[in-house]
């Protein structure tokens, strides 16, 4: 089996959970991969410290003192659309409305509770790569010389700039999350082509099973933001009996 990737080194994490144990564990994990892990128990606690510190991932227990999970994913969205840090949610099994409502607020992944901590921090590493790339390679590694010429996804008035991790649609940017701009980005790369949505999960999350729900929160979200009209979508489409392809704008932008 290949080896995982190197975590990034500089990258900063905020746990949040009342489980001293649990958030004791993690840190100490995410300590010794690198990364600088700090540690809050309740949820008006978090919003102070993303506030003040604008941590890269948030791994955030649903269920808080004061206010819960779900109610700091709300404000995070409604305060800062442009600069959300990725989460990481922590759930119960039985949470599945509430993990659902937490991907439709933004939340990029989940784990469900009890987790093996070596399993969430491979998905805090998975996250970390796609929201923040520069931190996923040590710099000794990124070799010097000219700045190679940014790759980028071009549809009509769409523009996915894949280096940068910016999405525009007729000039104007727009706010994604990690999973919603990997999502977009492999569909509008393959064009015509349809995919179910346990393709999907494998190939976008990395995904060998999990909640297929997951996939349709996400085509969801990105009709609200690419679609003129998400409720009759013409670009993000459903084959049904199948799942999604990307049909993409008519003729040349």
């Amino acid at each position: 089996m290949q080896a995982p990737l190197a975590a990034p080194r500089s990258a900063r994490v905020l746990v949040v959970d009342d489980d001293q144990t649990v958030a004791e564990v993690v840190v100490s994990y995410l300590r010794r991969r690198g990364m600088t892990a700090d540690h809050v128990a309740d949820g008006l606690t978090a919003l102070d410290r993303i506030r003040s510190s604008d941590p890269d991932l948030v791994i955030l227990d649903l269920m808080l003192p004061g206010i819960g999970g779900l109610e700091v994913c709300r404000q995070l969205r409604a305060e800062r659309a442009e600069r959300v840090p990725a989460i990481i949610m922590l759930t119960a099994r039985g949470e599945e409305s509430d993990r659902v409502l937490g991907l439709e607020l933004g939340a990029d992944d989940y784990v469900t509770k009890p987790f093996s901590p070596r399993e969430l921090v491979l998905r805090v590493e998975s996250v970390l790569r796609r929201a923040t790339p520069a931190l996923a390679t040590p710099p000794n590694d990124r070799g010097g010389g000219s700045v190679p010429a940014e790759r980028s996804l071009r549809d009509g008035g769409l523009l996915i700039e894949l280096d940068a991790h910016r999405v525009s649609l007729d000039g104007h940017e727009l706010a994604l999350t990690v999973r919603e701009f990997d999502l977009l980005s492999f569909l509008v790369a393959r064009p015509g082509h349809a995919y179910t949505r346990d393709d999907l999960m494998r190939e976008v999350w990395g995904w060998d099973f999990g909640d297929s729900s997951t996939v349709t929160v996400h085509v969801r979200r990105l009709r609200e933001k690419v679609e003129t009209d998400p409720a009759r979508p013409s670009r993000l489409v459903t084959v049904w009996g199948v799942g999604y392809r990307w049909d993409g704008w008519n003729g040349p932008s």
